[in-house]
């Protein structure tokens, strides 16, 4: 892999943590340059402000240099401030064909075995959070 390490899927503007406010959905920044990645250890953390419905983390990597991208991992968060982990391998074998989906992935779900050379996050926020509520998305990659 080129660049092993770990890496802040939510950065957008310099900023490392995503400020979560009005119902939005933002495409943060690719981590690219990992080809060769085999596995990817995330962690999601949601700060909890005030106000609010529902907020969906899609991980996603892509197999076409960023042309489309495939969810493979999706964590919510609601009115309560968490901590969400998960562990992929791009070793595991995919004897049935899977879907790709892109940002419909079912909440709190992971798509095993399937690892590109890059990663994102989309972020969909439902209501108006407020009182400075954010989210911090790491990936360790391997």
């Amino acid at each position: 892999m080129d660049r092993p390490g770990i890496y802040s899927l939510t950065e957008n503007d310099g900023a490392s943590d995503l400020a979560i406010a009005a119902a939005d959905m933002a495409i943060c920044d690719v981590v690219d340059d990992l080809d060769g990645l085999i596995a990817v250890s995330l962690q999601a953390r949601f700060a909890y402000g005030s106000g609010g419905t529902k907020v969906t983390v899609y991980v996603q990597t892509s197999l076409d240099q960023g042309a489309s991208w495939i969810d493979i991992a999706c964590v919510t968060f609601t009115t309560a401030s968490g901590n969400k982990a998960l562990n992929l391998s791009g070793l595991t074998p995919k004897t049935t064909a899977a879907t790709p989906t892109d940002g419909a992935m079912t909440d709190d779900t992971a798509l095993d075995g399937i690892l590109g050379d890059r990663l994102r996050c989309k972020v969909v926020s439902t209501g108006t959070y407020a009182g400075s509520s954010s989210l911090a998305v790491r990936a360790a990659c391997r």
